[in-house]
């Protein structure tokens, strides 16, 4: 069954990098975000999402002003982690593709309501997300709650960079069925084979760090590794399907 999510990407399988928004003041940060988006795009990572996690608003903004002023193959996508209620307006502003919304459970069913404002945009919505609030319902009830607020659903590990485990991603997709399921934490160059097996796409922010940490730039040779075995991923995904 193909859904907006597939479209978007393209490809079997996509790989999606962090943009973490590094560095020291707003030049440095900008300049990184720019140099690490076309290592990304070079090494064919399918999209990108720029986020504040080492920044503050405005210069989450700043960055998508110039991000935007380029033409990019790779998608461009947006975490607005302090206010992510404007997710979608600055998705809309600067010409983005898509969102990620941390938490598409419980009182969050406004998404709801900006999806249908703005129907282009794909929507990457966390369930049982690495610190966000269970909300001690089964695990049914929280997928059957997240479907209509997004056009796949991210799941994590407990935390930045740890492995989601696999028998959570079973559990997930055994649920979701043809349903997009992306694993949102913990990919790195020996798992993701695994990894891709179940889930329908990944999420890879500090692993494609250099040494493995948010606040460094992106290292280009991480990049290559795993995005080699990604291909071969899909290669073989496509030879017995």
């Amino acid at each position: 069954m193909d859904t907006r999510f597939r479209t978007l990407f393209g490809v079997k399988k996509p790989v999606i990098g962090m943009i973490h928004l590094a560095g020291e003041g707003l030049e440095e940060k900008i300049s990184r975000a720019l140099n690490e988006l076309q290592i990304y795009q070079e090494e064919e990572v399918n999209g990108a999402i720029i986020e504040d996690y080492h920044a503050t608003g405005p210069e989450l903004i700043a960055a998508l002003e110039k991000i935007s002023q380029k033409k990019w193959d790779i998608k461009i996508g947006i975490n607005y982690l302090k206010v992510s209620d404007l997710v979608f307006d600055l998705a809309n502003d600067y010409n983005a593709s898509f969102v990620q919304l941390d938490s598409v459970q419980g009182v969050c069913n406004r998404y709801v309501g900006q999806k249908k404002r703005f129907p282009n945009l794909v929507v990457l919505g966390g369930v049982r997300f690495k610190y966000q609030p269970q909300t001690g319902r089964t695990l049914e009830e929280d997928i059957e709650e997240g479907k209509p607020r997004c056009d796949a659903i991210v799941t994590t590990g407990e935390g930045t960079g740890i492995e989601t485990p696999l028998e959570k991603l079973k559990q997930f997709k055994g649920l979701l069925k043809d349903f997009p399921l992306i694993v949102g934490a913990g990919v790195q160059w020996f798992n993701v084979h695994e990894q891709l097996q179940i889930a329908d796409g990944a999420i890879i922010g500090s692993y494609f760090k250099s040494h493995g940490h948010t606040q460094l730039p992106v290292d280009r040779l991480r990049v290559k590794k795993l995005m080699n075995i990604v291909k071969q991923v899909r290669k073989n995904y496509v030879e017995n399907n």
